[in-house]
């Protein structure tokens, strides 16, 4: 098999995909999506799964109750009760599939670990994006990542003087940028007052000089707007804020370019297999 192809691995990846680990249940990125499109090896990039075929099991990994044919390859397992599943191009360990569970007429459920797909959204679909900074850009890309109508997530850098800046010029505090998350999503799913609320749910936006022990210029809050639309919405969002008598630091500032971060801050829990710190969600609106 040549494997010069192959994407290389996070150390969480391969320990899925191939050493055949299990990632938490409820913790893969794509546990709850529900977008139109196809879902890809990690290692490879072989489509092994349409977004029709799959359904909400409520099992804490992705399911699906078919694959696309000649995809996936089916292994008795070692333990002798389960049915492993891979990618039958390179035999990258997507999980287990299980039958006769009545869930779908199909009566067929492939469970998959979030971490040994890839998800690539039908170009179709509208999108729209959206600008974020709430300190430390893992947990911003976190709880974004996992919000229904979100179609793809990467985390970076906007706001400051330096072309292309590194995260350790950023992390300098002398580069003006924030640390950002850009959100692409489905405006027919999820609305931006939506996004807005869930920005203010998952992050302390009374905090003044960063997030949590994040502290420095490059951690504070603000929501980056590219219209007068977008800034009447946040302004209505942190109004209804102070109504419930909260206190609120986050900055409303014009769109700026976005840079993104080396690939290995983009998913960083879900990489990791860890959850955030100090972006904690706590149900507000």
């Amino acid at each position: 098999m040549n494997t010069s192809k192959f994407r290389e691995l996070s150390t969480f990846e391969e320990w899925v995909i191939e050493k055949k680990g299990t990632e938490k249940p409820f913790s893969g990125e794509y546990c709850s999506t529900d977008s139109p499109g196809h879902y890809h090896c990690k290692r490879c990039d072989s489509a092994l799964y349409r977004s029709e075929d799959k359904f909400p099991s409520h099992c804490g990994w992705p399911s699906f109750d078919d694959e696309i044919p000649g995809r996936v390859k089916r292994i008795p397992d070692p333990d002798g009760r389960r049915i492993e599943i891979v990618c039958a191009t390179c035999s990258g360990h997507l999980g287990h599939v299980f039958a006769g569970e009545g869930f779908t007429p199909k009566n067929i459920r492939h469970c998959v670990n979030s971490i040994s797909l890839t998800f690539k959204p039908t170009e179709s679909q509208p999108k729209a994006v959206a600008l974020f900074a709430s300190g430390c850009f893992w947990g911003t890309e976190y709880h974004f990542a996992r919000c229904q109508g979100v179609l793809a997530t990467r985390v970076g850098f906007a706001g400051g003087h330096l072309d292309n800046p590194s995260y350790k010029a950023v992390c300098a505090g002398t580069t003006g940028h924030l640390e950002c998350c850009e959100i692409v999503y489905n405006p027919a799913q999820v609305s931006y007052e939506k996004l807005c609320q869930l920005f203010f749910e998952t992050h302390d936006f009374s905090q003044t000089d960063g997030q949590g022990p994040d502290i420095g210029p490059q951690y504070l809050s603000a929501i980056f707007v590219v219209n007068d639309e977008e800034r009447a919405t946040v302004e209505k969002v942190i109004a209804t804020l102070r109504q419930k008598g909260h206190k609120v630091a986050t900055q409303i500032r014009p769109t700026a370019h976005f840079w993104s971060a080396e690939d290995y801050h983009q998913k960083y829990y879900f990489h990791q297999a860890k959850t955030p710190y100090c972006h904690i969600y706590r149900k507000i609106f």
